[in-house]
């Protein structure tokens, strides 16, 4: 009855901050996406003041 389709690979998506990834199919058939986020700003370790 109904056939499988067949999924074309799409490409791997760049933006500025983050990638997307296509998933493999899941048992239904749905394709989804992954997003991996690059941090966009940096972190510091704290230092206490000097004291007057």
């Amino acid at each position: 009855m109904a056939e499988k389709k067949t999924v074309e690979k799409v490409p791997e998506g760049q933006a500025r901050f983050f990638k997307t990834r296509q998933m493999e199919p899941n048992e239904k058939g749905f394709v989804g996406f992954e997003t991996v986020w690059e941090p966009f700003q940096k972190e510091v370790e704290y230092e206490t003041p000097k004291k007057p």
